[in-house]
């Protein structure tokens, strides 16, 4: 935890959201307009959870105690402030530097105390936002001295609200960069949780899965403190701000360990502070249930918990060649910078329209496409890596198939070839007659040579009729599913030829033939044909003789 909260101090002096305003400032200029907002400047007060306000224009109470803002853990409090209108028109209030409000209630008065308008609001509250996403409410105000009193209630806050005034046409336009990226950063969570959770059902990986309910916590939490679902769905449940992110926490550990490969018996350090890291986010749900006002802080230490593993691990496997950990490093490293400052943060300072969960969910979306990125990396490695396997086993399926010598379909081939021949097709036994002689007289070379060009001639010669195998020695076979024994006599004829043409003028071949249909038993149709083959020797030899 020290090295947690060193980081999360160094985030917070660094600064890093200000890369990210200025990153999107250069893309929206519109955000910087003539008019200014303007930040209502008063004092913020802590009232009694059932304390009743009575719409007076002046706080006094003793029962409110003055607070420099509200806390994170939530609460009951007003806001007093005294502001000028100079010119006519319509005006808009709103809160800077975050959207995650519970409800709000916005009175105006006049310089004698009379209450002029009344506007409320927030995630708890079901009345419809005239802005899309946002906690504005107009205002119709003459020139003059006004007095604003604002009740919050929420069960607790990812940053300081501060309310603000705007013009109703400048506002319309500052507010567009700050939905545009809601929209377009929830359009990525929902595509990229779609297709992962798919990927998740085909392949039954942990990772895909992990990753997709990653997505999906911080898509019901975003969804949520951003007022996606409340202005869409009427979804107005406040927990699914912090709830759904104690869950992604563990899920996200849970998919480190599968994406870098982290075992307990390979890397039992790293194994055993996942699982306590687990272990410490399960006590923070238990704890979130009992005091539902902090589940939003336990939710700050649960991202800086799976950060800093995240971190760590993925140092640790890139320096022990993990190439998967070395593009993760990217990712994580990217969202340390980012979500480090987003959690830390209690402001933007000048700006208005664009809140932290903005800079969170800028965040979240670069460590979730980084993350799609290292995915795509690990399957296509995976998928290089299943051709390579594929191609090893058709290469030692060759092998084991094929003669080495004269490069035909071996004995275990001819199993398969016959089991694939047809009841009319038919099986030859062959010998080649006078290798003995060659090999006696000029040497097992000479004999190989033999081997080879009787191979090779009866194959070109049976060209379609017929597939032939070496089955050992002398002995070769040959398949043919039409069954024409007389083409095949023909090819062995001429091969012979064509060995007496070459030199081999001893060569010769007996042969003795079956047709599929004679028997049922495979076994025993290769011992008729070698029983023919033989007699057809016999015949041959006596003949000579």
């Amino acid at each position: 935890m020290a090295l947690l909260h060193t980081l999360c101090r160094y985030c917070h002096q660094v600064t890093p959201y200000r890369l990210i305003l200025t990153l999107l400032l250069a893309i929206f200029p519109w955000t910087v307009c003539q008019a200014k907002p303007f930040e209502l400047a008063g004092q913020w007060l802590q009232a009694p959870q059932q304390w009743q306000y009575q719409q007076q224009s002046q706080l006094n109470s003793p029962s409110l105690i003055p607070v420099t803002h509200p806390k994170p853990t939530g609460g009951h409090y007003f806001f007093q402030a005294d502001f000028d209108v100079t010119q006519p028109g319509t005006l808009v209030i709103d809160f800077k530097n975050a959207s995650v409000l519970g409800q709000f209630r916005h009175f105006v008065f006049d310089r004698q105390g009379q209450l002029l308008a009344q506007v409320e609001g927030g995630i708890q509250n079901h009345t419809p936002n005239p802005f899309f996403l946002r906690h504005g409410r107009e205002l119709q105000l003459a020139p003059g001295n006004y007095r604003l009193v604002t009740e919050l209630s929420s069960p607790f806050f990812i940053a300081q609200p501060q309310p603000y005034i705007d013009s109703l046409e400048h506002y319309r336009q500052a507010i567009k960069p700050g939905n545009a990226i809601s929209l377009i950063c929830m359009g990525v969570f929902l595509g990229l949780g779609i297709y992962y959770l798919t990927l998740a059902g085909v392949r039954q990986r942990r990772t895909e899965s992990m990753y997709a309910l990653f997505i999906l916590g911080n898509l019901l939490y975003n969804g949520t403190a951003l007022l996606i679902f409340p202005d869409l769905f009427d979804t107005h449940w406040f927990y699914l701000i912090s709830i759904p992110i104690l869950f992604s926490n563990i899920a996200y550990i849970l998919f480190v360990q599968s994406l870098l490969d982290i075992r307990r018996d390979q890397n039992p350090r790293l194994y055993w502070a996942g699982i306590a890291s687990i272990g410490l986010m399960v006590v923070f749900i238990g704890l979130a249930a009992l005091y539902p006002n902090w589940s939003l802080e336990f939710d700050r230490y649960g991202v800086g918990l799976f950060l800093t593993y995240g971190l760590v691990s993925g140092i640790t496997r890139a320096r022990q060649g993990n190439h998967s950990a070395r593009y993760y490093l990217v990712a994580i490293l990217a969202f340390c910078i980012l979500g480090f400052g987003a959690i830390t943060l209690g402001g933007l300072g000048g700006e208005f329209t664009l809140y932290v969960e903005h800079l969170g969910l800028v965040a979240v979306t670069v460590e979730v496409i980084l993350l799609a990125l290292v995915l795509s990396y690990q399957f296509s490695q995976l998928h290089r890596e299943k051709e390579h396997a594929l191609s090893s086993l058709k290469q030692s399926q060759l092998i084991a198939l094929t003669d080495a010598l004269t490069g035909l379909p071996n004995r275990y081939a001819l199993e398969d070839s016959m089991a694939q021949l047809p009841a009319h097709g038919s099986l030859t036994f062959l010998d080649i007659d006078g290798l003995k002689y060659y090999n006696d007289h000029f040497g097992h070379d000479r004999g190989d040579v033999l081997l080879r060009e009787f191979s090779h001639v009866l194959r070109e010669n049976l060209a379609t009729h017929g597939k032939l195998h070496r089955l050992g020695g002398d002995e070769f076979a040959i398949s043919c599913p039409s069954g024409n024994l007389d083409a095949i006599k023909i090819a062995i004829s001429q091969t012979v030829e064509t060995l007496h043409a070459q030199g081999f003028e001893f060569a010769g071949a007996s042969h003795g033939s079956v047709h599929i249909h004679e028997h049922e038993e495979r076994g025993y149709l290769m011992h008729m044909a070698d029983t023919r083959m033989y007699e057809s020797k016999r015949s041959r030899k006596t003949a000579i003789d």
